[in-house]
């Protein structure tokens, strides 16, 4: 697989990364077999999909003890990617960002990871009462203390919290111009796919001017873009999708043309490409800084996006994708 290089410190990954989230945590529940998920991760490292994205709150702590599980065996195949500064109670989720447990939950990711060090630890949200200057510089300790290789941003909650007239990423360039001048960000992690374009008008091009790295989250729609959704099919109650105003049936329904644009540009390229290698090629282009994450429990899929790497979009291809009409549906 074609590799890429993220942050100053020209960390080299594979072009297109695992999720993990979804083996432990969002979606369905009953279809989660942890067999397949480890037989899923040792596949995605067979295939070159070196960067394992994961975090302490899935599960909660399930989804790292998975991981670690692989990483025993071959550690030195993957670029470990977790999070921290979320705990999960029974009906909520709060943000902690205090340097302390920001250390002993370093510590704890760790050892259910099974590894010396982490390539690139991530502040999955700012803790409200923190200071984020305080929250950074404990991570950046940590690098200090050879716990931690990288520092990285999560972006993926930048719709809270928004201001009338704002850009929907405004907040989060100014969070990354603080914490910049405490320690260097690696990488920001936030929603991008062909459904959710936001980044493009100011995150994606803020972190390219930097060298900061671009992990796209949700590079598939939650699973909208590869076509195997079936308006009105519904979700079990602990799927995230249950509650997601774009999984409405009406607005499946009506966000179809967007997939029946990516099936005729796959179909151009060939009998076995998909609309989700479509979806993924495109974010490849947007430039050698990004590097797509899309979550996958099954063997097929990760197979299927890891050879995204090698499909070449046309010209046409591109305009016809920048021509898809915008998502129905939205959070906002």
């Amino acid at each position: 697989m074609e590799r890429r290089t993220i942050g100053a410190a020209t960390l080299e990954v594979g072009a297109v990364g695992l999720g993990c989230m979804p083996m432990s945590w969002a979606y369905t529940g009953s279809r989660r077999r942890g067999d397949e998920s480890t037989r899923t991760v040792h596949r995605a490292l067979d295939l070159g999909t070196t960067l394992l994205d994961t975090a302490d709150m899935y599960g909660p702590f399930t989804n790292e003890l998975l991981v670690g599980r692989v990483l025993r065996e071959r550690r030195a195949e993957a670029f470990v990617a977790t999070k921290v500064g979320l705990l999960v109670g029974e009906q909520h989720i709060v943000a902690n960002g205090r340097p302390g447990y920001v250390k002993r939950a370093c510590d704890a990711s760790l050892r259910r990871l099974q590894t010396d060090v982490i390539d690139l630890y991530q502040l999955h949200r700012e803790d409200p009462e923190v200071p984020v200057e305080e929250t950074w510089g404990a991570m950046a300790e940590l690098v200090q203390a050879g716990k931690v290789r990288s520092l990285g941003l999560c972006a993926v909650g930048a719709r809270a919290g928004r201001r009338p007239g704002a850009g929907m990423h405004d907040a989060t360039i100014r969070r990354l111009r603080r914490i910049q001048q405490v320690f260097p960000v690696s990488a920001v992690q936030a929603e991008l796919s062909v459904w959710s374009r936001e980044a493009l008008t100011d995150l994606l091009p803020w972190c390219a001017a930097r060298g900061i790295g671009f992990l796209a989250a949700m590079p598939l729609g939650n699973g909208f873009l590869s076509g195997t959704l079936t308006p009105g099919q519904g979700f079990e109650p602990d799927d995230v999708r249950a509650r997601h105003p774009r999984f409405t049936a009406e607005m499946m329904a009506a966000n179809q043309p967007i997939v029946a644009g990516l099936r005729r540009i796959a179909a151009r390229h060939g009998e076995g490409t998909t609309p989700a290698q479509v979806a993924l090629a495109w974010l490849l282009t947007l430039g050698p800084h990004v590097v797509p994450i899309p979550g996958t429990k099954h063997e097929h899929w990760a197979t299927e996006n890891a050879t995204a790497t090698t499909l070449p979009l046309t010209p046409k291809d591109l305009a016809e994708i920048a021509a898809l009409p915008p998502a129905q549906g939205s959070w906002d």
